[in-house]
């Protein structure tokens, strides 16, 4: 076992803006992964204050009048961040040399068959010294992996002047990791931006050098394999390579939902495992002619490249099965940290929510000025002052971060679809067509206009709130974005504890009830096609109804794929007829559920 190889097999996948923010500072120094959002500077900013503080590290504040604000905020606490999980990674150490308790606690955290396991087990009696040395060769932190959502990549302007494309929001994250200390990934999510992936070839650190080394990596988070081609082709033509391809469950997942077209994680991953060798020629082969023409350094063999998988994850037994029949290198478990005090930043009463979260509480939802689904949580504080405004009719947010203001419907600047601003002249419009319009219609409008809310302090409050820091502006409580997987888990536990669940050493899990991963997004894929046909204001079209038509066919070729999957040995003899019961009923649902025919004029 090396240094650099993965203690866990599992890793945090990034949650909003707030909710693994300091993750590595509180679970890395285990050896687990986790990835901050560099989206909002500010929190950013904040968290940095706070952590110099709290560790008697010197702090020199970085104001939004500085030219290159938002890259140096990021840099900064990165850099920060990076600091203190080192120190902490030390001190771990020691306290595990110096503690056979405390060594037998970790122990208890590691996979069952990690080799790490099995050598601290095999020299806990050895003496300290035996053990400090196994440590330190053996040992090494979880990642501080950073995520950029690619489409948030608003222009920026100063006195109504734009600015150069690369002060937009996404490419200054991007500088912000690139001229960081850290020695990670960038997880780039919501699909492709050609302008903000060309921008990665300024900065050497994206390049191998000599040996082969890449100091700094590229993560695509993708829904399908023919995303992952095409996107990591496109990179591999500027000479860069994609190291991981994250895939992600279209609908069975956290924050912003991008379903597939009736395509179901099982099958992508499928296509995965079997075309895996392809996809890495594929990249290897134009990185090489780019290389080239660049005169920089050309490996001769491909480097490595990492398959992970997240999205409703919730058993040991769905875990193993990921990492054994699709080989994927690591498993995301989001939303059950949220449980996880020690894992995740999120206020007390936001936590209380979640563990009482049943089934029907946890939704996808309207709210995001993105204009793509987005898995929320009823009850949250957010959405009662959101309705109180819009009772009161002042709805909309004063929009004081503008990450999301990238509508240009109303000016080249831009504007958020739920800022007040923004909503008082859609509503201003709509009343003057409400002669021409049913009761319902008029409603219905209306709601799809005041639905929108402040994801960006939303997203960001739980930290305000956790660590008693000052919320300024416009009150806009707490917006939590967990999966539907949220439902199964209902109280708060310990990081160990988790951590066991997840290698079947222990269990968190009181509902009896939970449906295998697959299952949960075969049904959630049925709602969604039955909700699309229920829903659609615009006049059917031929295309339409053929696109309907081939979501149908995805699903039932999928049921068709888990049918045999649920008939192998890969899970228990319970689990496998459960899930073959509830699949059938799903499957008659789907083939009940009629697709409206083109009317003839």
């Amino acid at each position: 076992m090396t240094a650099n190889k993965s203690t866990h097999t599992f890793h945090i996948p990034v949650m909003g803006l707030a909710y693994t923010i300091d993750s590595p500072i509180r679970v890395a120094h285990y050896g687990i992964s986790s990835v901050i959002s560099i989206i909002d500077d500010d929190l950013i900013e904040r968290m940095r204050s706070f952590y110099s503080k709290k560790c008697a590290i010197p702090y020199q504040e970085i104001t939004q009048k500085a030219v290159d604000h938002r890259a140096e905020r990021i840099s900064t606490y990165l850099n920060l961040v990076n600091t203190i999980v080192k120190d902490k990674f030390e001190n771990f150490k020691d306290e595990l040399a110096e503690s056979k308790q405390n060594l037998a606690n970790y122990i208890a955290m590691l996979p069952n068959k990690s080799e790490i396991k099995q050598g601290l087990l095999s020299i806990m009696d050895e003496g300290k010294e035996t053990v400090r040395q196994y440590l330190e060769s053996h040992l090494s932190p979880g990642a501080i992996d950073v995520n950029i959502m690619t489409k948030v990549d608003k222009d920026n302007f100063v006195k109504n002047e734009q600015l150069p494309t690369t002060f937009n929001d996404a490419h200054a994250s991007l500088r912000g990791f690139a001229n960081s200390s850290l020695n990670s990934s960038v997880v780039l999510s919501a699909g492709m931006n050609p302008r903000l992936y060309s921008y990665f070839e300024n900065y050497e650190a994206f390049y191998p050098d000599e040996n082969n080394y890449l100091s700094k990596k590229i993560t695509l988070k993708v829904s399908d394999f023919r995303s992952a081609m095409i996107q990591g082709n496109f990179l591999a033509k500027k000479g860069l390579w994609v190291s991981e391809y994250r895939i992600e469950s279209g609908l069975n997942c956290g924050g912003h939902a991008f379903a597939t077209e009736g395509h179901l994680l099982g099958p992508i991953l499928e296509e995965f495992k079997e075309k895996k060798a392809q996809l890495i020629q594929s990249a290897h082969d134009l990185m090489v002619k780019a290389l080239t023409i660049k005169e920089k350094h050309v490996p001769v063999n491909p480097l490595e490249l990492k398959i992970t998988v997240q999205g409703g994850v919730g058993t040991a037994e769905e875990h193993d099965f990921l990492l054994n029949h699709f080989q994927v290198d690591s498993v995301g478990w989001g939303s059950p940290f949220l449980l996880v005090p020690e894992a995740t930043s999120v206020d007390a009463h936001t936590r209380e929510l979640l563990a009482k979260a049943k089934e029907e509480d946890l939704y996808l939802s309207p709210i995001s000025p993105l204009g793509i689904p987005f898995n929320t949580l009823k009850g949250t504080t957010n959405e009662a002052l959101k309705q109180k405004r819009i009772l009161e009719n002042k709805a909309g947010s004063s929009c004081p971060k503008r990450f999301l203001a990238l509508s240009k419907e109303l000016g080249p600047e831009g504007i958020c679809t739920a800022s007040k601003k923004y909503q008082d002249v859609k509503l201003k419009e709509l009343e003057a067509t409400k002669k021409t319009l049913s009761a319902t219609m008029y409603e219905n409008a209306k709601n799809k206009i005041t639905d929108k809310s402040c994801l960006c302090v939303g997203l960001a409050n739980a930290s305000y709130l956790e660590n008693d820091m000052q919320i300024k502006g416009q009150a806009q409580g707490v917006v939590i974005c967990p999966g539907p997987n949220m439902a199964y888990f209902d109280q708060e536990v310990s990081l160990s504890k988790m951590t066991q669940h997840i290698y079947g050493n222990d269990s968190v899990l009181t509902n009896t009830n939970r449906p295998n991963m697959f299952i949960k997004e075969l049904k959630m894929y049925v709602d969604y096609l039955q909700n699309e046909i229920n829903t659609v204001s615009e006049t059917l079209t031929s295309g339409q109804l053929k696109k309907w038509h081939a979501f149908k066919n995805n699903l039932l070729v999928g049921i068709d794929y888990y049918k045999e999957l649920f008939n192998g040995n890969y899970f228990s003899k319970v689990e496998n007829q459960k899930a073959q019961k509830a699949m059938e009923i799903v499957k008659q649902e789907l083939l009940q559920l009629a697709i409206p025919e083109l009317e003839l004029v």
